[in-house]
């Protein structure tokens, strides 16, 4: 937030500040409406979060139980025959709401086993690699969520703090600066309308007394 006004003085500064207020209350319905998208954002991926842990959980149980299972049957030296031979991709979507970036969604690609493969010993190692392979699936599912949480998260916070301070510091610092603008205007008026009235009164070469001059604070009511 600026720190001092520097609004020009007489009519010129109270369309100035006006100007300014009406800016600063629109600024504000815009971090509002910022802050509504942000935090329908962070609840939904706060849901999926919630479903992929879950679901990474169950797979990941499932592959630990083939995987102990194939290795009871086969051995360590037949669960090393069963992995694959490349390394699984991951391909991450991102989106862009309001201008921020954040993963919307992840899959992950598991290589086939390779044509020229030996065969596997037992159905158990085909399992287990099968279960193996849905486990990482679930758990780049959940990461990507976790991430997309957190994105949302700091966004709502960050706006939140913006919007207090512009309405609780700076429209209210512009609507006191105006009210005094106003008052001060008004103020002139009344005693340039003395003035008038005073001189219409009077000849045009008559000066008044110091008694009877009207002073710039004539009445305004103010002390």
């Amino acid at each position: 937030m600026p720190g001092a006004l520097h609004a020009p003085p007489g009519r010129a500064g109270r369309l100035w500040l006006q100007h300014r207020l009406a800016t600063a209350r629109h600024g504000a319905e815009l971090l509002d409406h910022k802050l509504r998208i942000v935090r329908g954002e962070r609840e939904r991926y706060m849901l999926l979060r919630e479903r992929t842990a879950d679901a990474w959980a169950g797979t990941a149980a499932e592959a630990q139980r083939w995987s102990v299972r194939a290795a009871l049957l086969a051995g360590e030296e037949g669960l090393g025959r069963a992995s694959a031979a490349s390394p699984a991709t991951v391909e991450i979507a991102w989106e862009e709401p309001m201008g921020v970036r954040y993963p919307a969604g992840a899959r992950c690609i598991v290589p086939e086993p390779a044509e020229d493969a030996a065969p596997l010993d037992t159905a158990a190692l085909a399992a287990a690699r099968a279960a193996c392979g849905r486990a990482l699936e679930a758990a780049v599912a959940h990461a990507a969520a976790e991430a997309a949480v957190r994105v949302p998260e700091e966004q709502e916070r960050a706006t939140r703090r913006r919007m207090r301070a512009v309405r609780e510091r700076w429209i209210p610092r512009l609507e006191a600066a105006l009210a005094e603008a106003e008052l001060r205007l008004e103020e002139d008026e009344r005693a340039e309308g003395l003035r008038l009235r005073w001189a219409a009164g009077h000849g045009p070469g008559e000066r008044p007394s110091p008694g009877e001059r009207p002073g710039p604070g004539e009445g305004s009511g103010r002390s």
